[in-house]
């Protein structure tokens, strides 16, 4: 199993997938419905993504002939996400159940799926849970921090791994137990090469502060960041004054807190290249969690 056959579902610009591949899984193929996707994704790695919506009852089908030991993914969040609605009647949840559905009929030996936190107070998520126990998968559910897995960014991010030879909650303590005692910060990552002690991120409302140290992990990086508005209020809990030195990250910048490597290629549309950057999951948090399953497929 050294080199487990592996799809990404809904893998986006494939964060997943790159931390997976840097783990030694040997990834085969991805999918994804979102046309921006699919270029990027393919102009990044050596196997395929394919165009496919993956809420077709009949998916599945294009997926078994790849013959994947793991399935990965991370269904559409928004719909239960802070920064969203959090309205699972717009749909996208039924994507949740729409990858349960996927994995239970191929019954790959393993899966991960990566989500929001707010996914686990969701409708669905108990009946994907249920769906993937009466399949026989021994299941592990924790929530991770993404500054405390290698990633200079303050992001938490669920996730729920199977296996049909696992009992339940067999990675829990590893996973937990495994992440640093201390946050990672931008300059624990970076050093100085960012050129600037200081930065700009729009805050949700004046209630919240604007600017950021970089001795400190950053904030949640967002598929929108807007340039420094002209009326900001100065926040008592800002890092430094407001002043015209201070200036929001650049696309670039917000890619590598995402610790996508530096020649990762992203040439496409502003928009859609904020999208999927926002929308992964960080590299070197998706490499943490394979790193403990790939040793207990290894060692099993």
């Amino acid at each position: 199993m050294a080199k487990t056959r592996t799809v990404d579902l809904f893998a986006g610009c494939g964060g997943m997938s790159l931390g997976f591949q840097n783990a030694g899984f040997k990834i085969v193929s991805a999918f994804d419905d979102w046309a921006p996707a699919v270029e990027i994704y393919n102009k990044n790695f050596d196997h395929p993504m394919y165009k496919l919506d993956l809420g077709d009852k009949n998916a599945y089908k294009e997926i078994e002939s790849h013959e994947p030991d793991l399935i990965i993914g991370g269904p559409p969040c928004q719909d239960f996400s802070i920064a969203g609605h959090r309205n699972e009647s717009l749909g996208r949840a039924n994507l949740t159940m729409s990858f349960a559905d996927i994995v239970t009929k191929l019954m790959p030996n393993y899966f991960v799926m990566e989500n929001v936190p707010l996914v686990a107070k969701s409708d669905v998520y108990p009946k994907a849970l249920n769906k993937f126990k009466r399949a026989g998968y021994g299941l592990t559910k924790v929530t991770l921090d993404a500054s405390r897995c290698g990633v200079p960014q303050a992001r938490k991010r669920f996730f729920l791994i199977g296996g049909l030879d696992f009992e339940h909650d067999q990675l829990e303590e590893e996973l937990l137990g495994g992440q640093s005692d201390k946050q990672m910060t931008l300059h624990d990552y970076f050093g100085d090469s960012l050129g600037f002690e200081h930065y700009f991120r729009v805050p949700r409302t004046y209630q919240r502060r604007g600017v950021f140290s970089i001795h400190e992990p950053a904030m949640t990086i967002r598929g929108v960041d807007r340039p420094v508005p002209s009326g900001y209020p100065p926040h008592p809990n800002d890092s430094a004054p407001i002043s015209k030195k201070i200036r929001t990250l650049t696309q670039k910048e917000r890619s590598l807190i995402q610790t996508f490597p530096e020649d990762f290629v992203l040439d496409i549309a502003k928009t859609n290249a904020n999208t999927l950057i926002g929308n992964a999951v960080p590299v070197k948090l998706a490499e943490y969690v394979a790193r403990i399953l790939k040793r207990h497929i290894d060692g099993k």
